[in-house]
C-alpha cells in the first residue's frame, strides 16, 4: 500500500501525463483534507476538473490508472470525479460529471471496461457537497487555485447534497451505524448553524449540542470512526436517534 502523500503524487503526475494541457487542476476533499483521515477507515477523495469533454479512449487510460493506483490505496481506497470547468464557474446543478469511480464501481469497470467510460456520466447531486467542501477546506495539488475553478454553492444545494445521504437513516442505521450517526450529526449542524463539518466534526458536534441520551451513541461512533475497531451498536437506540435528527432536520 503507498502512503498517502505518495499516492497524492502519483495520481497528480498521472492526471498530468494523460490528460495534459486540457488538465485544470486536481483537488483534494473529505477526510483527508479536513484532517480526519484514517487509512483503516476513510477513503481518498478527489475532483479533476479539466476544459473539454475527454474522449473514451482517454476516459480509458485515465481509468486504467486509477484501478491501479487503487489497487495501492487503502481498504476503501479511491473515490474521484472529473468534471469540466464550466459546470464549477457558475456551478450548476445536479452537477454533470464525465467520468466517476469508487470502489463500488469496480468490478463493474473489470467486466467490460469500454462500456463503463461510455457510460459512466451523467449528472450527480453530491458533487455540490464536494464543491463545497473544496471551497471551505479543500486543497489544490496541482493547477489553478480554487478560488480561480469553483464558484459558489448555493446554500439549498448544499443542502439537498447532504440531506440526500442520510434520509434514509432509520432504515440503513443498522448496517452503516457510523456513517449514518455521524453524518446525521453534520448535516444538523449545517441545518443549525450552517457549518460545514467533516464526519468526526459533526460527531464532536453532536456530542456538545443532542440530548445527553445519543451521547453514548455518537461517542461510540466516534471512536470506531477513528480506529480500527469495530463496535456493535443497540439497534433500539440507534433507530430511535436517526428519527430524532431525521425530524430535527427536516424541522
Amino acid at each position: 500500500m503507498y502512503e498517502l502523500n505518495d499516492l497524492l503524487k502519483r495520481f497528480v503526475t498521472a492526471c498530468r501525463e494523460i490528460l495534459g494541457d486540457d488538465l485544470v487542476g486536481v483537488y483534494l476533499h473529505g477526510s483527508a483534507a479536513m484532517g480526519c483521515y484514517n487509512e483503516k477507515k476513510s477513503d481518498i477523495d478527489l475532483i479533476v476538473v479539466v476544459n473539454k469533454a475527454v474522449s473514451d479512449d482517454v476516459k480509458r487510460r485515465f481509468m486504467d490508472m486509477v484501478v491501479e493506483l487503487n489497487g495501492h490505496a487503502p481498504k476503501k481506497g479511491i473515490e474521484m470525479s472529473i468534471v469540466k470547468k464550466e459546470a464549477c464557474d457558475p456551478f450548476i446543478y445536479p452537477t454533470p460529471y464525465e467520468l466517476h469511480f469508487s470502489n463500488a464501481h469496480l468490478e463493474r469497470y473489470k467486466s467490460d471496461p469500454w462500456d463503463y467510460v461510455k457510460k459512466m456520466q451523467g449528472t450527480d447531486k453530491d458533487l455540490a457537497a464536494h464543491f463545497t467542501i473544496i471551497l471551505n477546506r479543500g486543497k489544490c495539488l496541482f493547477g489553478k487555485a480554487v478560488k480561480d475553478v469553483f464558484g459558489a454553492v448555493r446554500k439549498e444545494y448544499y443542502f439537498d447534497s447532504i440531506f440526500a445521504d442520510i434520509e434514509n437513516a432509520e432504515a440503513g442505521i443498522k448496517d452503516d451505524p457510523v456513517y449514518f450517526i455521524l453524518n446525521l450529526c453534520r448535516v444538523l449542524a449545517y441545518k443549525k448553524e450552517e457549518l460545514v463539518l467533516s464526519k468526526a466534526e459533526g460527531g464532536k458536534w453532536g456530542m456538545q449540542n443532542l440530548p445527553e441520551k445519543f451521547r453514548p451513541l455518537i461517542s461510540q461512533a466516534l471512536n470506531e470512526y477513528s480506529s480500527d475497531t469495530t463496535a456493535n451498536y443497540d439497534e433500539n437506540i440507534s433507530r430511535e436517534f436517526a428519527a430524532y435528527m431525521i425530524n430535527m432536520i427536516k424541522n
